[in-house]
């Protein structure tokens, strides 16, 4: 494989420049402080997992109020259910709907495009203060 052929394939990853960065700042603290090297390797590790942690906790503390489904409706309907890999069939984050539900019809079936809008955006700021909390807590404690 050409060198050129790899930069083509990098430039259509997501944020491979601060991929770049963070991987030429690893090396900088390689070079200056080799010592550190496993510590900053584990902190960055206790931070992604904090992340994941996160993120996790979200979906399971609210699973009607996702992003995707109040911003992509009907579409999000469509796509298969996010599981873990490993428990497949074990674990699943769907609940099943109650009946009573079902007959009495979703109240964001009334909500206009402007008010899915709205209520996707607050979800998203949920989200992210959560996942935030949750890296936060980890980084203050670790």
């Amino acid at each position: 494989m050409s060198l050129l052929g790899f930069g083509a394939r990098l430039a259509r990853v997501r944020l491979a420049d601060w991929l770049f960065c963070a991987l030429l700042l690893l090396a900088a603290v390689g070079w200056m402080a080799p010592q550190q090297l496993p510590v900053a390797v584990y902190k960055l590790a206790l931070m992604a997992l904090a992340a994941l942690a996160g993120y996790w906790l979200d979906r399971s503390m609210f699973p009607y109020a996702r992003p995707d489904v109040l911003l992509l409706g009907a579409q999000a309907a469509q796509q298969p259910e996010t599981r873990f890999a490993a428990l497949r069939d074990v674990v699943s984050f769907t609940e099943p709907k109650a009946a009573a539900d079902e007959a009495a019809g979703a109240p964001l079936d009334a909500a206009g495009a402007r008010e899915l809008l709205l209520l996707g955006a607050v979800c998203m700021v949920r989200r992210a203060l959560v996942v935030g909390a949750g890296m936060l807590a980890v980084g203050l404690g670790a």
